[in-house]
């Protein structure tokens, strides 16, 4: 027999004897990557070591990554084509992604040993890192939601894909010269993108222009069209720790093969080139208006090119799969079409006339068939952001769509006036050809019309739309209008962008939250332990020096990592109140001049964001920030005790940087015009302390994190509401605040100003002073005393990094994990644990002999 210590041995023999089966394992793997990663550069790239620059790196390290990707990929597919689960697709005109490799290399398990093997090579994976250019397709919070989004549906294993367009060029890239904003076109793909597939085999006709024809017995055909081609393009999105990778789509606009032979013929090649780079405009830029509609036929044709060529792409998908009986009985059964806001909206008609003129489907069956389908996520209330096109364009560029929007509306108000007899009132409101000036026909209400659920994107938001912006449709369809408060991926929003503080709550409650965001409550535990609060003030002090050194190197201003980092990043607009802010900045710098030898916590404020390129305002905004930068970084009485900064070209990349660092967020949107937000979620998860306002998704993290550890301030909905009923006065709030008067009046006064343009500024004064539209200088007083309450919190560090870990605990509910198995659930009809697709034991290729038609 065996005593006690015999068996304690034998066990620790066992767990050696794992430990080194694994370490073997994790060696091999660091000798393949390596010795692929050189097979990559010698014959893909045609590089030695000699002559290899960190590109060539970069690329062959892409390349290698891509080679652990290709198989897991394709295997998912054929996994989906035998199961036969409903699918889900995501439409959006935005997907802002990010940078890939870091990304990926986590979700694939492939970090530890790619750093390892780069090491053996003499290169550091962080300076490989910083060479991949953001993938930005998107202008905000809009895109980057669905970028988040995408990892969720991998992630739970959901049979997803995400559809969009390969813009040439993305959001634009942001220069600061002499303060003012400067844009330049982000050319992304210049250096091609590794991590993308094209599709030639799929590629799609698309037609705009043209006219009706109305034949013998009816019908209708849409002819004498104008054809573009439309190439999809693929990158795989791999979930995390699972074998799971789904397809993000993106559509490249294309010329048709033939040239015009008679302008060829006639000598005028140039004329005849010119016409295919036309067609090809279609994809060349993405529109950098945020929260803004501008009503150009070249942003229509874009919508339609992307849903005419997603529709063909899924109903072909759909013929190939095992459950096509030949007709479309079961088609909302096995698709599930999500439309991002109201820019693919036009994908309501496109079905219909897909149903109606090619397929002959009925009218009632094609239209239970499409809202079946179809579900629409709103994301703003803000009118001006509310898509109108006028009816002049749509007759022009998609005649058979108008008249298949006519009958849909003539329809629907049939069936109004049927519930409402004799509310003409109503009818006209509801009426989606709005007939006040230019005839336009209302996006917003085609969506809700032709789907079968309608959400907003937090509780304040969904009920908002329910109050105001949809009330006809809410009273007579309660049962479609849902909440799908929004979240992020924790995979990219903490575990890649801020390892120190990752490994820190690994190390406390298991690894377990990177899928699962709700076993953070389990750090409440640790609320009162010193030793965890002084590591996870160790964690944030790093954080924040290494942000000071990217902001030296970057933008050669030297900052102080002990002072209080108080971040505001998000799209510069009038809403989102960069003005406020500023505000705040002017009152503090007057206050250290008033009185030197005041006790002062040290604050370094940055701010960071684009303006949409026509926004007067917006720019600037920017420049006023910048002016106010300047003169007090140059104070020599101010000195290090506040510090302003404009962070430059703000990004994914960039944002990944900043959260870490962050002590405190600013949230401070009028109450009721945020959507949500999902900037504020980044903070609150990597330890930032809010101030805010209950606007979008902060009222939601204030009930998560109890109010206590929180700074809010400011008017609530209602009492924004009743202020405005009343007859607003911001010059009551100007002539009855001192400290307000007096920055107001620096403003209109030239003191930020340069010397040879004293009243740049008077725009801001005058916008403030007798409009103030978002109501900054009534919320102005409770928000310098919110301010003034963090200063005095944060000199006490003790609380402060209770309130800092209190918030991290809570952020579970706020993970894109838990909005996905919700849409899942109460949208999309599907399982919201997703289908396990099993581990690899053999080639993709012999698994299921799949066909590419299977496959893709």
């Amino acid at each position: 027999m065996f005593n006690d210590s015999e068996s304690a041995s034998d066990s620790d023999i066992e767990k050696r004897r794992g430990l080194s089966v694994r370490g073997i394992a994790e060696v091999a793997n660091v000798v393949n990557i390596k010795k692929t990663f050189n097979r990559h550069l010698h014959f893909t790239l045609v590089k030695d070591r000699n002559v290899a620059t960190p590109r060539d790196y970069y690329l062959s390290l892409a390349h290698t990554v891509w080679d652990h990707l290709c198989s897991r990929w394709i295997r998912t597919h054929q996994f989906y084509y035998q199961q036969d689960p409903k699918r889900v697709y995501y439409l959006s005109l935005e997907f802002y992604m990010g940078r890939t490799l870091t990304n990926t290399m986590a979700n694939l398990g492939l970090t530890q040993a790619v750093e390892e093997a780069l090491y053996q090579l003499g290169l550091d994976l962080e300076d490989i890192e910083e060479i991949e250019d953001d993938a930005g397709l998107g202008n905000g919070g809009l895109g980057r939601l669905a970028a988040c989004f995408l990892d969720s549906m991998a992630t739970l294993g959901l049979a997803a894909y995400g559809y969009g367009i390969r813009y040439d060029y993305g959001i634009f890239q942001q220069k600061i010269a002499d303060g003012w904003q400067v844009e330049e076109p982000d050319d992304w793909l210049r250096f091609g993108n590794p991590w993308e597939k094209a599709r030639p085999e799929y590629l799609l006709p698309i037609s705009f222009y043209g006219r009706v024809d109305v034949g013998p017995d009816g019908s209708k055909r849409w002819v004498d069209a104008q054809t573009v081609l439309a190439m999809p393009y693929d990158t795989p999105v791999p979930g995390f720790g699972n074998n799971n990778c789904n397809t993000l789509r993106l559509w490249t606009a294309k010329a048709p093969q033939s040239f015009n032979l008679h302008s060829f013929n006639s000598g005028e090649y140039i004329s005849a080139v010119c016409d295919r780079n036309q067609a090809e405009n279609i994809s060349r830029v993405l529109y950098p208006n945020d929260n803004f509609f501008e009503g150009k036929e070249l942003r229509l044709k874009q919508e339609y090119f992307l849903v005419a060529a997603t529709l063909q792409d899924i109903i072909r998908r759909f013929r190939n799969s095992k459950s096509y009986n030949h007709c479309f009985d079961n088609f909302a059964d096995k698709v599930a079409i999500q439309l991002n806001d109201t820019h693919p909206s036009l994908a309501i008609p496109e079905l219909m006339r897909i149903f109606i003129d090619q397929e002959k489907l009925a009218w009632d069956a094609a239209w239970s068939i499409c809202v079946a389908t179809f579900a629409y996520t709103n994301h703003t209330i803000l009118p001006e952001a509310l898509e109108r096109w006028p009816v002049q364009t749509l007759a022009k560029c998609l005649p058979r769509h108008l008249e298949i929007i006519y009958d849909i509306n003539q329809r629907f108000l049939a069936y109004v006036s049927e519930r409402y007899p004799g509310d003409m009132d109503r009818i006209r409101r509801m009426s989606l050809v709005e007939e006040d000036g230019c005839k336009r026909i209302n996006m917003a209400y085609l969506c809700v019309v032709g789907s079968h659920a309608v959400n907003g994107v937090a509780r304040i938001h969904s009920d908002l739309i329910k109050k105001h912006v949809f009330k006809d449709f809410y009273e007579l369809w309660p049962e479609r209008f849902q909440n799908k408060t929004n979240g992020i991926t924790p995979r990219r929003w903490l575990l890649l962008c801020n390892p120190g503080l990752s490994d820190l709550l690994s190390d406390k409650i298991g690894p377990a939250w990177i899928t699962d965001l709700d076993q953070l409550r389990q750090l409440t535990d640790f609320q009162d332990n010193e030793h965890v609060l002084r590591e996870l003030v160790k964690v944030k002090s790093q954080a924040k020096r290494k942000f000071a050194d990217f902001v030296m190197r970057e933008f050669k201003v030297k900052i102080d990592p002990s002072s209080m980092f108080d971040i505001q990043v998000k799209r510069i607009h009038e809403y989102k109140r960069q003005l406020l802010n500023c505000l705040h900045v002017i009152t503090l710098y007057n206050r250290i001049r008033d009185n030197p030898k005041c006790k002062f916590v040290p604050r370094t404020v940055m701010i960071g964001g684009k303006a949409a390129p026509g926004y007067h305002m917006a720019k600037l905004i920017i420049k006023l920030i910048n002016s106010v930068a300047k003169v007090i970084n140059n104070d020599p009485i101010v000195g290090n005790r506040l510090r302003v900064l404009f962070l430059e070209n703000y990004r994914v990349s960039l944002a990944e940087k900043i959260f870490p660092a962050a002590d405190l967020s600013e949230q401070i949107s009028t109450a009721g015009t945020e959507a949500s937000g999902t900037g504020n979620m980044k903070f609150m998860l990597n330890g930032a302390l809010t101030i805010g306002t209950m606007d979008g998704a902060n009222v939601e993290m204030c009930e998560e994190m109890g109010r206590e550890n929180m700074f809010v301030f400011g008017m609530s909905v209602e009492e924004v509401e009743a202020l405005s009923r009343s007859g607003y006065r911001p010059a009551d709030h100007y002539a009855s605040s001192p400290e307000l008067r007096r920055c107001l009046d620096m403003i209109r006064d030239g003191v930020f100003s340069p010397p040879d343009n004293a009243g740049l500024f008077r725009d801001v004064f005058d916008s403030l002073v007798y409009h103030d539209r978002f109501m900054l200088l009534a919320d102005y007083k409770d928000y310098i005393r919110a301010q003034d309450l963090a200063a005095e919190t944060y000199l006490d560090q003790a609380k402060w990094s209770r309130m800092c870990l209190l918030n991290i605990a809570a952020a579970g509910k706020f993970s894109s994990d838990r909005t996905i198995s919700e849409y899942a659930k109460d949208i999309w009809n599907v399982d919201p644990h997703g289908i396990k697709l099993p581990a690899p034991h053999e080639s993709p290729l012999s698994q299921f002999g799949a066909s590419a038609e299977e496959t893709n």
